[in-house]
């Protein structure tokens, strides 16, 4: 019976191996504090259900942005959610017409008035929803960007790439050391370009909100593991990421579905080495934004 028992526990040895490859390589959910750097309010009541939302998932503080002039009413909604919330909703600047040439001025008044810790979410290249195509080159949102420097306050922009908007954005970016740029929604990628930009403009940052399981490009399916080639570029790069969320329509304030969409960031961010975790999860934001 020993000698039987012996053989069993030796085949068993052999296979092991066999099974951990197999096996799906699942790590835990990341389980420290989050800050949502890139989200929106479809009203002025939804803020409540995300609130209630950020406490069931340990999430501190929630950045809020303007929608780049599609909702007229931003300013006010963003206003009121950080004069209820103060501890947890930190409200962009919105700047709803950037082609405008008086957006600088009105801009400079505004930072020389309040204390803003950022400007956005400002429209500048969406092919999608709507369509729009401004140059961030031009001499108009060239003197956004020096405003945006002189009181160093970071400016998010939505700006999707291809070849050419690639060379348009690296040109703004260089000849604006001083502004610090975060480019919402990774850019929608891919990670190859995007570790372009970054290794030669060090005022670039990136936030990954609106990358769920609901959107196209996605980090990752609900289920489904990290992509491979983001993974490789968030840990080469581990002070250049944040996460977010980027609700924005009323569907996605139900608690159910706001409890998905965090499950889901906690899982993503778990497969990342624990550092890279942290910093993407909150410390990036906090000392970006000047949150801490």
């Amino acid at each position: 019976m020993r000698s039987r028992c012996r053989v069993v526990s030796a085949f068993a040895g052999l296979l092991m191996p066999v099974w951990l490859a197999a096996a799906p390589a699942w790590s835990a959910d990341y389980g420290g504090p989050l800050i949502d750097a890139h989200s929106h309010v479809p009203n002025a009541t939804a803020i409540d259900a995300y609130v209630a939302a950020m406490k069931r998932h340990n999430v501190l503080k929630v950045v809020l942005l303007g929608v780049g002039g599609l909702q007229k009413e931003d300013t006010a909604w963003l206003t009121a959610a950080s004069k209820k919330y103060p501890d947890r909703v930190v409200a962009g600047l919105p700047l709803a017409d950037p082609p405008s040439e008086s957006a600088a001025s009105q801009l400079e008044l505004q930072l020389d008035r309040g204390k803003p810790r950022l400007i956005g979410e400002v429209h500048m290249r969406q092919v999608g929803r709507r369509l729009i195509d401004r140059d961030p080159n031009s001499p108009a949102f060239g003197k956004i960007l020096d405003v945006a420097a002189k009181f160093e306050v970071p400016i998010v922009i939505h700006y999707e790439l291809t070849d050419a908007a690639e060379t348009a954005l690296d040109r703004a970016l260089a000849a604006h050391r001083k502004s610090t740029i975060v480019l919402a929604h990774g850019g929608e990628g891919p990670p190859r370009r995007l570790d372009r930009l970054l290794l030669r403009n060090p005022n670039l940052f990136v936030d990954l909100s609106g990358m769920h399981f609901q959107r196209t490009p996605a980090l990752a399916s609900e289920t489904g593991p990290l992509d491979p080639g983001w993974k490789a570029l968030i840990e080469k790069m581990p002070d250049r990421f944040m996460i977010g969320v980027d609700v924005w329509a009323a569907r996605l304030f139900e608690p159910a579905m706001l409890d998905r969409l965090f499950m889901w960031t906690r899982r993503i961010l778990g497969e990342l080495r624990l550092d890279v975790a942290e910093r993407v999860a909150h410390r990036n934001a906090a000392k970006l934004y000047r949150l801490e």
